[in-house]
């Protein structure tokens, strides 16, 4: 018989169902403890994080008063941890040719709808110029997983060809890569080849739901697939992103499991995710969300977001256009600290319109990224398009550390605001701009340091007069 193990490099060890269900059980049962989910809750405002179990009791809890809580401890930690920053990013698809069969996928192997495509390096420049010219300076590269057609050779390239563009003020300064998994030998060579966080989501971590979901193809292999990360680690990379596919199985039984995988990683390694994701099944080509019988309510929704903030303080939350305006504005006080803006989930897209259909599911923000930079400003957010730690050596353990000990207002409110600044000068719309300027006016009196303030107050200025790249 198996036993949970957060420390076992054997995914049905750290990934325990017996303790997935008897953590439900354990839930459901103390879901009116008020004692008990004060103790949590005391020992969430220490940012110390939760436990898996400690986590799934929040969850469940149903009590209108006692929520109010949980959302407005998750509103503290996000903004101790993250201050009232939201980093921005865009996704690049590249290929979506697959040899998977995953049953909620567009680009699965036997779809003859969608219109298979690769893009060549010289439309990647191009694609890379037009987000460059949005503002972009963070990007998501996202394949498909097919070992003849995009290899991991292709992936290094295209990495390879995005960090050398060149064009007017436009750089992509950090490259994250969305890819299948692959082998520890890939891993490090993804490494090598400067990417940020490796991003792969989980879909869902009960094993027969992941078994039936993906019934042919690499991808069925439950073990390998959960077990990537670890590999991803032992490559060298020090940032992971993980998620599931919220609405493929019950969310209570994968929201224990993605906490237990961040225990795992933790326990293991030192360091948990660096970012956690929380997408929901959407209406794709060849695929409807109504056939899977688990979709989440907005309400579930904001307060799966809401308990991950409180039990993994540290860690960056990401949502994507996936989301609409109203729902993505009701979740990103609750701790997201990511978003993308602008995205085309077809291959490529930003340079022209797609004329034939290779999109992976249908976007639900359609606003461009100044429309959504200002959104976020009229918020009180400051859109940020940092990359300085990643730039600096600031990655896993290390990032942590500077998040643990709250460094945002010496280190990441300036990085955000003079990057934000980059965007007002090259690409803001004047109203956006006008915007931007006072957000910046307001905040920097906020910086505490007073030596980082006034470096701040130098470096915008020089930013102004047509320099570019300061960071702390």
């Amino acid at each position: 018989m198996k036993m949970y193990n957060p420390k076992s490099k054997v995914a049905t060890e750290f990934i325990d169902d017996a303790e997935i269900r008897e953590t439900l059980e354990y839930a459901e049962q103390n879901k009116a403890n008020f004692p008990l989910i004060d103790q949590i809750l005391e020992k969430a405002a220490t940012l110390k994080g939760l436990s898996h179990r400690e986590a799934a009791v929040l969850l469940e809890c149903e009590d209108p008063a006692y929520i109010e809580k949980i959302y407005a401890l998750a509103m503290d930690i996000k903004k101790k941890n993250y201050g009232n920053r939201i980093v921005m990013f865009a996704p690049l698809y590249l290929s979506n040719y697959c040899v998977n069969e995953c049953r909620y996928c567009p680009y699965h192997h036997h779809n003859k709808h969608i219109a298979r495509k690769q893009l060549s390096q010289e439309d990647i420049v191009r694609e890379v110029v037009a987000l460059q010219d949005m503002g972009h300076k963070r990007l998501a590269l996202e394949t498909g997983e097919d070992p003849v057609n995009c290899p991991i050779e292709y992936v290094l390239e295209s990495i390879k060809t995005i960090y050398g563009i060149k064009h007017k003020n436009g750089a992509i300064r950090r490259v994250n890569v969305n890819i299948a998994a692959t082998t520890v030998e890939n891993y490090r060579r993804l490494k090598e080849a400067g990417i940020g966080t490796y991003i792969l989501f989980q879909e869902t971590y009960n094993k027969e739901s992941y078994e039936y979901l993906h019934p042919a193809g690499p991808k069925s292999n439950y073990a390998y697939h959960t077990e990537a990360m670890d590999r991803a680690m032992e490559g060298g990379i020090d940032d992971v992103g993980c998620g599931v596919l919220f609405g493929l199985n019950l969310y209570k039984y994968d929201f224990v499991g993605l906490l237990m995988h961040a225990e795992h990683l933790e326990a293991v390694f030192g360091v948990g995710p660096h970012t956690i994701s929380v997408p929901r099944v959407r209406t794709a080509d060849d695929i409807d969300p109504d056939e899977f019988n688990n979709a989440i309510s907005d309400e579930i929704f904001q307060k799966i977001v809401a308990v991950l903030r409180v039990a993994v303080p540290y860690t960056g939350m990401i949502i994507s256009t996936r989301e609409s305006q109203r729902t993505r504005e009701k979740v990103l006080h609750l701790g997201i600290s990511q978003i993308s803006g602008a995205s085309r989930t077809s291959v490529g897209g930003y340079a022209e319109a797609e004329e034939e259909n290779s999109a992976q599911f249908d976007v639900s923000d359609n606003r461009t990224l100044d429309e959504v930079v200002g959104w976020l400003l009229d918020l009180g957010h400051i859109p940020s398009f940092c990359t300085a730690c990643y730039r600096e050596g600031r990655t896993g353990d290390r990032f942590m550390t500077l998040v643990k000990n709250q460094q945002i207002g010496n280190c990441c409110d300036p990085n955000a605001l003079m990057t934000l600044k980059e965007y007002l000068e090259d690409y803001a719309s004047p109203e956006t701009k006008a915007k931007g300027e006072k957000m910046i006016a307001d905040t920097i009196p906020l910086i505490p340091n007073e030596k980082v303030r006034r470096l701040t107050v130098e470096h915008l200025a020089d930013i102004a007069a047509g320099k570019r790249d300061f960071r702390f």
